[in-house]
């Protein structure tokens, strides 16, 4: 098997996760709330 082939198990775990920061996002401009995130080892906060 070559290394860059995911399992099936990788694939639904990537699936959920991009559901679940789809989500945080859209939570976060409904309550218009700052979303923290680390860019170039720098905590950095954005508003939506």
């Amino acid at each position: 098997m070559a290394p860059s082939k995911k399992s099936l198990n990788q694939e639904k775990i990537l699936e959920g996760l991009d559901k679940v920061y789809f989500n945080l996002i859209a939570f976060k401009r409904k309550v218009n709330s700052e979303l923290v995130i680390l860019k170039d080892n720098k905590i950095v906060r954005i508003k939506p």
